[in-house]
């Protein structure tokens, strides 16, 4: 959808800075009625602009210190090595991203661990046994210097 009106961006630049502000905040800082910027909330979630709102938790602080990026090279020898390893990845709690490719890697993972011990059990009772793995590469996060998702509406 690229016909949005400026108040309908003003509204998403809002809600990128805090998705929890009630609709009665979020009108009053928009300048807009209630009733109206209700509407417009309501037509941007029925034609998929808004998918949903979501909570950003600290890992750290849950005791998830460790994060590292697997990138999955697959055997294309096999012909369902993709839905082979796609399948037996979403089973690994640790793994809470899996994204697919285009180029020579064929998967990103984000792994999170409590700490090294633990993200070399996970490693290697988990990772390693997933099936029709070519080659594997891990890059651990030493510091995030930019993580947004706002996009400039």
């Amino acid at each position: 959808m690229s016909d949005l009106s400026d108040m309908d961006r003003r509204l998403l630049r809002f809600l990128q800075q805090d998705e929890s502000l009630a609709v009665a905040d979020l009108a009053e800082k928009a300048g807009v009625s209630a009733g109206a910027c209700w509407r417009r909330l309501e037509r941007l979630e029925r034609d998929g602009v808004i998918l949903g709102r979501m909570i950003e938790i600290d890992w750290r602080l849950l005791g998830f210190e460790v994060e590292v990026y697997l990138r999955v090279t697959l055997d294309k020898t096999v012909a369902s090595a993709f839905d082979d390893f796609l399948r037996a990845a979403r089973q690994v709690p640790e793994v809470v991203t899996i994204q697919s490719l285009l180029g020579r890697v064929d998967i990103r993972m984000d792994v999170r661990a409590r700490d090294l011990d633990h993200y070399q059990e996970i490693y290697r009772e988990r990772i390693l046994a997933l099936p029709h793995i070519a080659e594997i590469e891990a890059l651990m996060l030493v510091s995030e210097l930019k993580n947004t998702e706002w996009l400039p509406v």
